[in-house]
């Protein structure tokens, strides 16, 4: 079964690209300290 893409268009300030490590039953992905408090979006690419 084909996963369909679709385009996203975010306005924002700054973008990281990384690979979400496994965490107990979840993942996780850290970012830089002073982005706590801050409103992030994720998007997963592939």
């Amino acid at each position: 079964m084909a996963v369909e893409r679709v385009k996203f268009e975010v306005y924002g300030q700054e973008m990281l690209e990384k690979e979400v490590k496994p965490s107990g039953n979840s993942g996780r992905v850290y970012l830089p300290p002073d982005w706590v408090g801050k409103h992030v979006k994720i998007i997963r690419v592939e």
